[in-house]
């Protein structure tokens, strides 16, 4: 592999690390056991070593752009990862379910519902369980 395409890809990786650093490394590691293992390491260095790295958006944006997409896709099972994200990266619970109920415009109630009550409520109960029960949303440390 040439080295600019393992720049790419360590960017990638970094990138994954600041949007769920706790299982990043897992997500990768999944996909080797796969029928496609490559498409592991094409998705961190096209999705998150060449796409998220841009400079015209931040990351925090990017996620928050990523729940809104995945939300009119009705795309349930990615959607879990970039909401864990877009707290990750300081979206509060308020701003991710008011993104949410934004798309509904776009692709109606179905997958905003969907969204809400199956996914984001998921992980927000989740991460409170994981925290003692507060209550409260995590943001960045």
């Amino acid at each position: 592999m040439s080295s600019s395409h393992e720049q790419t890809y360590q960017r990638g990786l970094d990138i994954l690390a600041q949007i769920d650093k706790e299982n990043y490394q897992a997500i990768v590691d999944s996909f080797k056991h796969s029928p496609a293992p490559d498409l592991g390491r094409l998705a961190v260095e096209f999705n998150y070593g060449q796409l998220f790295s841009r400079p015209g958006l931040d990351l925090k944006s990017r996620l928050l752009a990523s729940v809104a997409g995945l939300t009119a896709l009705g795309n349930t099972q990615q959607l879990r990862f970039y909401i864990n994200g877009a707290l990750n990266v300081g979206w509060t619970e308020e701003e991710i379910v008011e993104t949410i109920l934004q798309m509904i415009i776009y692709a109606g109630f179905p997958v905003a519902l969907n969204a809400i009550f199956t996914v984001a409520q998921e992980v927000f109960e989740s991460r409170r369980a994981n925290e003692g029960g507060h209550g409260e949303s995590q943001t960045a440390e």
